[in-house]
């Protein structure tokens, strides 16, 4: 989540983790000490992970470099795309497959058609900007397990990302609880609700997701491009996918 348009959920989809995760945040309270283990364990290493290179990507994203940085992830998520494939069983895309692949993909784009501020609650402090905040939780927490989806789309869709920035920036504890709760809570529900649709479903759903991933692949493309990094671009994209293609197909 360091690097803008690469949302955790497609990265944890890319490295073959997303099932195990699903399965760890859908089963906490059924088997507390397993999942609790292995959910402290990934988000330590994601938050030294987002420590260690943060500072360094932020610096990346504002120089010449940002270009090649963006093409190597760029390259990183389309490299896990045939890992998807096989996860989903499908060895081949037909009529069926890619109605299910375009569902994603439409999905997607129509949540991006959403006004932002559609839904903003006015005032703040007053019980329907709680109501706002619990509501935004929840659908950060969904569009953090979903791949592809926009969590900071989502908070300008409900009109609370400036107040929940300001919250974060001034430890507002209070402020962010209602999030916090709501984030949870979202987390939770979605983990069980796609759990079972992979049990149930899962080239089906394997196949949505893969087409949430694929209309978030655009918001990687930087938005200049020097003339002079265009064949580092190439090499980074090269890069990046068959590192993450190698190590996913392994």
């Amino acid at each position: 989540m360091t690097v803008p348009g690469v949302s955790g959920g497609s990265m944890a989809m890319v490295l073959g983790i997303y099932d195990r995760l699903l399965k760890h945040v859908s089963e906490i309270t059924k088997y507390p000490k397993e999942s609790l283990t292995f959910l402290l364990w990934f988000a330590a290493g994601a938050g030294s992970g987002a420590f260690l290179f943060s500072r360094g990507i932020s610096w990346l994203l504002t120089t010449r470099a940002e270009g090649i940085l963006c093409f190597f992830f760029l390259g990183a998520v389309s490299g896990g795309i045939p890992m998807i494939l096989k996860s989903a069983s499908v060895s081949r895309i037909r009529g069926r497959e890619l109605i299910c692949i375009l569902t994603g993909i439409l999905t997607a784009l129509l949540i991006a058609l959403i006004p932002q501020g559609m839904f903003a609650p006015g005032t703040e402090n007053t019980p329907m900007h709680l109501l706002f905040q619990l509501a935004g939780g929840f659908i950060i927490a969904v569009a953090l397990v979903l791949p592809g989806i926009s969590a900071s789309q989502m908070l300008y869709m409900l009109g609370i990302y400036e107040s929940t920035l300001k919250a974060i920036s001034s430890l507002d504890i209070l402020a962010l609880l209602p999030l916090a709760v709501g984030g949870i809570m979202g987390t939770y529900l979605t983990a069980r609700i796609l759990e079972q649709l992979i049990k149930k479903h899962r080239e089906a759903t394997f196949l949505m997701i893969l087409g949430f991933m694929l209309a978030s692949l655009p918001e990687l493309l930087p938005g200049h491009l020097a003339q002079e990094n265009l064949l580092f671009c190439v090499m980074a994209l090269a890069a990046g996918f068959i590192g993450v293609y190698f190590v996913t197909l392994k």
